[in-house]
């Protein structure tokens, strides 16, 4: 499974960026998540989606990030709203088989990974 992540950017803080994640090759039951990476941090899970269109968007992010993906499950939005300097990271788009709930989702590794998108938050 190919993945290419895009829509990062910069943006002032409370505005709003879309990540794109483009997976044409995905199929059942791959479930693609989104992650992130600040400097000098380790890389943290953010949201999932299975082919059902069943979510999970971890704790801290509910509210403000919201994982979806198009008809043709073949890409994946990560939409951030109220966005903060915190939120500055390298953002990337994982995938897996999965076929679990998606509560348990951040208990295996994905399988795959595309290149990060730069979101960068002003203050």
């Amino acid at each position: 499974v190919q993945l290419q992540a895009s829509g990062g950017g910069s943006v002032q803080a409370g505005g709003s960026l879309r990540l794109s994640c483009s997976s044409p090759g995905r199929t059942l039951p791959y479930v693609v998540s989104w992650f992130r990476q600040a400097p000098m941090k380790e890389r943290e899970f953010l949201a999932a989606i299975s082919w059902h269109d069943s979510t999970y968007v971890r704790g801290p992010m509910k509210g403000r990030f919201t994982i979806s993906q198009n008809n043709a499950k073949n890409t994946v939005y990560l939409q951030m709203n109220n966005l903060k300097a915190e939120d500055t990271a390298v953002y990337y788009c994982a995938a897996q088989k999965f076929r679990g709930p998606l509560t348990y989702i951040e208990e295996e590794k994905p399988s795959y990974w595309g290149q990060g998108t730069q979101v960068t938050v002003s203050s």
